[in-house]
């Protein structure tokens, strides 16, 4: 696929900045740090903490680490795993609409807490939802019921 950008749009796309560039390390760490934290704080959010380890120290790590790269810093993460696949961690849980729109509160809120500018969430707006629906891996957001009269087999 070839763009084609206006001389306009080519001095703006030189002169913009990554998130990463505009929050640096240690806020994309703080983020991913407010994140949990708003997690581990709204009631609304509970279903998705529930799928989450007691301490939430690690995983914040882990957020950060992807968020740096993702957001156009190093990729910390990928050199830490080997890859920056997000779908293979979360295929053990239940995820879908409800849960990705859980996901989204919690990080908007965590915006909003590190005191990220408009221009920064506007930029973020749409990536943002791409990677929760990403890893949203079911179409209905309440579990089926298991089938007592159903036999595993495996």
């Amino acid at each position: 696929m070839v763009v084609i950008l206006t001389l306009d749009q080519a001095r703006t796309f030189k002169t913009m900045k990554t998130p990463y560039e505009i929050l640096g390390e240690s806020g994309v760490k703080a983020l991913a740090s407010a994140f949990y934290d708003v997690m581990d704080e709204m009631t609304e959010a509970e279903e998705i903490r529930a799928m989450h380890a007691a301490n939430l120290d690690e995983i914040k790590r882990k957020l950060a680490n992807y968020l740096i790269g993702w957001m156009g810093g190093p990729p910390v993460y990928q050199a830490v795993t080997g890859t920056v696949c997000l779908t293979d961690p979360h295929a053990p849980y239940h995820i879908g609409p409800r849960q990705r729109d859980q996901w989204l509160a919690c990080m908007d809120a965590a915006l909003e807490r590190i005191d990220a500018s408009d221009e920064l969430k506007t930029m973020l707006k749409t990536p943002m939802f791409q990677v929760a629906e990403a890893v949203r891996n079911q179409n209905e957001s309440e579990p089926k019921p298991l089938d007592p009269n159903m036999i595993a087999i495996g």
